[in-house]
């Protein structure tokens, strides 16, 4: 056993001494504020006016689980659609050609520019700007006709999405490495080969992370559909309470619903990030 180093000349022995550890009442005080407040909700939740008999009744009932059933599917086809735009919309974007950027670019600005539930309105109320519409000598309807709630709610929430996922595919694409285009110049690729072979399949460690986060919050925004009678969990809610006046318990429905549905994805989205960062662990090692 080696002998502890001596300590230099005019230094004084500090190994026997006490070490002080701070007191972090600040950390305590903090933790005892948050149960207090806490507690004052979970007491007013407790005897406020809420029959929680109600929720257990209707938290299984027919009409609501149609209703997160349409509201998953409005999720998985609008964020479908939103992606598929992003993907095109961000290539355009770092298109060299002029006219493509300012298109892109004007339709991000447009989507990101106004709100969501005004998209909505506008949409479900498009055949007072276009009575009919189709394909000229081939096609026609009544936009009343074709423009349904779900038509309505998928365009909408669809489009919007694809502007904010433009920027975050865009930024995907950017993080790869100029060497990866230049190589896949060099074997004779064109632009939207190494795209899809090269550079997507690269970007997609960077855009899952916020990818997984939109779609999340897709699952909220579908309940903006309820103002266009889209037949969500949200608008289903509204007309049970609107017959029972129990308002308090069925919107303590629908929110324990998306929490359930939260819960539920966010693991798996942790499970996505992990499978496209396998290859960036292994470099790191």
């Amino acid at each position: 056993m080696k002998p502890a180093p001596a300590l230099a000349e005019g230094f004084p022995d500090l190994s026997g001494m006490r070490v002080a550890r701070e007191p972090h009442w600040f950390r305590w005080l903090s933790a005892a504020l948050i149960v207090l407040v806490l507690a004052l909700i979970g007491r007013a939740f407790a005897g406020g006016q809420i029959e929680w008999s109600y929720v257990g009744r209707f938290l299984t009932a027919k009409v609501i689980i149609e209703g997160i059933v349409n509201t998953m599917v409005m999720a998985v086809l609008a964020m479908a659609l939103g992606i598929f735009l992003g993907v095109v919309v961000a290539i355009m974007r770092l298109s060299p050609n002029p006219v493509l950027k300012t298109v892109a670019a004007g339709y991000t600005w447009l989507f990101r520019g106004t709100p969501l539930i005004l998209q909505l309105l506008l949409w479900f109320n498009l055949a007072l700007v276009f009575p009919t519409i189709g394909i000229p000598g081939l096609w026609s309807a009544r936009a009343v006709d074709v423009m349904t709630p779900f038509l309505a709610a998928l365009l909408g929430l669809g489009i919007n999405q694809g502007a904010y996922t433009s920027e975050v595919m865009r930024a995907g694409m950017l993080s790869v490495d100029i060497g990866q285009y230049e190589a896949a110049q060099a074997i004779g690729m064109g632009r939207l080969r190494a795209l899809r072979r090269i550079v997507l399949p690269q970007a997609m460690r960077v855009v899952i992370p916020p990818l997984g986060n939109e779609f999340i919050g897709m699952v909220k925004a579908t309940s903006l559909a309820s103002v266009i009678q889209y037949p969500e969990l949200l608008h289903n809610a509204e007309n049970i309470y609107y017959a029972n006046s129990r308002v308090i318990e069925l919107l303590i429905v629908a929110g324990l619903w998306y929490l359930l549905v939260v819960s539920i994805l966010t693991p798996l989205q942790m499970l996505l990030e992990r499978r496209f960062a396998r290859g960036t662990l292994r470099l790191a090692r």
